[in-house]
């Protein structure tokens, strides 16, 4: 099983240009795709189109990231229906980061405060839904308190989720020890595995830092021989992502979730070399 995730463009073109990529990667055969919300749900009626669109237009099973940042329960309400009058049946439930210029999260009016809660949530408004959950192999980025991160998890797949995808990571030893205290804890829902290829090491950073991953030395050795040299940070970045891949796959991983940063050309290559 391999799946993509996009996040929706601010503008038009870059629609249009996002649905180019998702046709350009249809040929992969992706279990699903998924869209993002922005920030404080700030994209949330392009992540309703989109869906929809590349579910009817192209054929590809997609999922809609749902989070419980800016909406009531009768707002959540709606958006549900809409994505499920749109044919959309998987929804990847998120509590969400706050909104643009906010450090804390802040629960609306009669709105959710957990994952847990928006899971349950759905679980009770429909119940055909397929309904996903993150996960943190390191950790969620507002705490480093690995044991309090799993009791978390604990809760929202006890509140009704059928499997999980991991936060990137770079290590797969931390995706396998995540695995093994999830897996001691009752957890039995697929855990999916979370990975992108480097393509550009300041943004790669950035990204890492916002989310809380880790940058392995070896990864850093490597990126720094070719840092002068676009075409080999991509190769170098790639090779790395699709020797994560041919390991995590080979010890049972039950899939490959990519994080595509709305470009295919990366992701093209990963797949191809897997053979998948």
């Amino acid at each position: 099983m391999v799946s993509f995730e996009f996040f929706p463009p601010k503008t038009e073109e870059g629609v249009e240009s996002l649905y180019r990529t998702v046709e350009e990667l249809r040929p992969c055969r992706p279990s699903f795709v998924s869209v993002t919300y922005g920030a404080g749900g700030s994209t949330r009626d392009r992540t309703l189109d989109l869906v929809t669109r590349i579910q009817r237009e192209l054929g590809i099973t997609a999922m809609a990231h749902l989070t419980c940042v800016g909406s009531s329960r009768q707002e959540l309400r709606e958006v549900v229906a809409r994505l499920y009058d749109g044919g959309i049946r998987n929804i990847l439930a998120l509590r969400g980061d706050p909104p643009k210029g906010e450090t804390q999260f802040t629960p609306s009016v009669d709105g959710f405060r957990y994952a847990s809660e928006l899971v349950a949530f759905l679980r009770d408004f429909r119940k055909d839904l397929c309904i996903g959950a993150a996960c943190y192999p390191e950790g969620h980025v507002e705490t480093r308190d690995l044991e309090a991160d799993l009791d978390h998890l604990v809760g929202k797949v006890r509140a009704g989720v059928d499997f999980l995808i991991s936060q990137l990571f770079f290590d797969n030893e931390d995706y396998r020890a995540f695995v093994r205290r999830a897996r001691s804890v009752g957890i039995e829902v697929p855990i999916i595995p979370g990975l992108m290829p480097v393509t550009n090491v300041s943004q790669t950073e950035r990204f890492t830092a916002m989310c809380g991953a880790r940058i392995p030395q070896e990864l850093r050795r490597r990126l720094r021989i070719v840092a002068n040299d676009p075409a080999a940070v991509v190769a170098t970045g790639v090779q790395w992502t699709v020797d994560q891949g041919r390991a995590l796959l080979s010890h049972g991983a039950p899939g490959l979730h990519f994080y595509t940063l709305n470009r295919s050309s990366a992701t093209l290559a990963v797949h191809a070399a897997l053979g998948l």
